[in-house]
This record gives C-alpha cells, sequence and structure tokens, in this order.
C-alpha cells in the first residue's frame, strides 16, 4: 500500500516543537479517557481505563487491552493491541501510521471494536 500524500515516512523530521508535541498529545489522551468514561457512565461499554504520565490502557471485558503511549524523544504515539503494534507521528493535521499512512483515531476505533465486540468510535 503506498502512503497518501503529505503523509510521514518513518524518521521523517517532526512537524512539531516539543511543546506543540506535548500539548497535542496531552490533549489526544485526555479525549480518550473523557470517551470511554462517557461510555461507561452511559452504559455502553464496561471499559476501564489507566493512565501514567503519557501511557494510557484501556481494558476491555474480554481481558484484552490496548495501550497508547507517547514516545516524545520521536515525537511519535504508539498503539498496541491485540491485532499488532503500530506507530504514528503527526502529519499537520492527524497522527498517520509510519508504515501505511491510516489515521490514528480511526484505526484505534476499528481496534477497540474489534476488541470489545461492538461498533465503538473515538
Amino acid at each position: 500500500m503506498s502512503l497518501p500524500p503529505g503523509a510521514p515516512k518513518t524518521g521523517a523530521p517532526s512537524l512539531l516543537s516539543d511543546a506543540e508535541y506535548r500539548a497535542n498529545t496531552n490533549a489526544l489522551l485526555a479525549r480518550l479517557e473523557a470517551t470511554c468514561d462517557r461510555w461507561l457512565q452511559d452504559d455502553v461499554i464496561d471499559i476501564d481505563t489507566q493512565r501514567t504520565g503519557g501511557l494510557l490502557e484501556l481494558h476491555f471485558p474480554n481481558g484484552s487491552k490496548i495501550v497508547v503511549n507517547t514516545q516524545p524523544p520521536l515525537h511519535e504515539l504508539w498503539l498496541a493491541a491485540r491485532d499488532g503494534g503500530f506507530h504514528y507521528r503527526w502529519d499537520g493535521a492527524a497522527w498517520r501510521d509510519t508504515r501505511d499512512g491510516s489515521e490514528f483515531v480511526a484505526t484505534l476505533s476499528a481496534l477497540a471494536s474489534a476488541q470489545g465486540g461492538q461498533a465503538l468510535s473515538f
């Protein structure tokens, strides 16, 4: 699969300053946490979150988990799930997979849906 126009390549320089990277990733992790909290409160899915600094774990009812982890030295965002591990870099508009250019939130939603056994969209 070829990369979409503007998709980052592994080793590409970051488009963010360190401060912008921290602000962007902190906001994203907070948004993911808030979404999971809302699902739990609205009885959508019994999902638990645990956040330690730049690491967010999503625990699903079936015992599986998804881990989102910031990588400040690389200005990357890493995602680990049952289906594998993925690395993302900011392209100026979205976090894109360094291999295939797929978008982080879309991939996270698909993986969470598979692991949660129902449609979940972040």
